[in-house]
């Protein structure tokens, strides 16, 4: 028998919170994706932006300028 999701997730909203945070850690696992290596994966893009960034390969933007534009957007 199939259970609809919809079900499935309104008694997944009603485990505790230490119980949910444990389903959604088994939920990742099973995409078959180790949350270590999506870590890693963020890790080594994060010192290839910064080596970049210290090449002189990537621009930088003020803060306020982004903060802006962002502003602008989601007007």
């Amino acid at each position: 028998m199939v259970v609809p999701l919809e079900e499935i997730e309104q008694q997944a909203r009603a485990l505790e919170a230490e119980e949910r945070a444990q389903l959604a850690e088994a939920m990742l696992e099973s995409l078959h994706v180790p949350i270590a290596d999506v870590e890693a994966a963020w890790a080594r893009d994060i010192e290839d932006r910064v080596a970049a960034f210290d090449r002189g390969e990537m621009p930088a933007y003020p803060s306020e300028d982004v903060f802006a534009e962002a502003r602008r957007l989601s007007r």
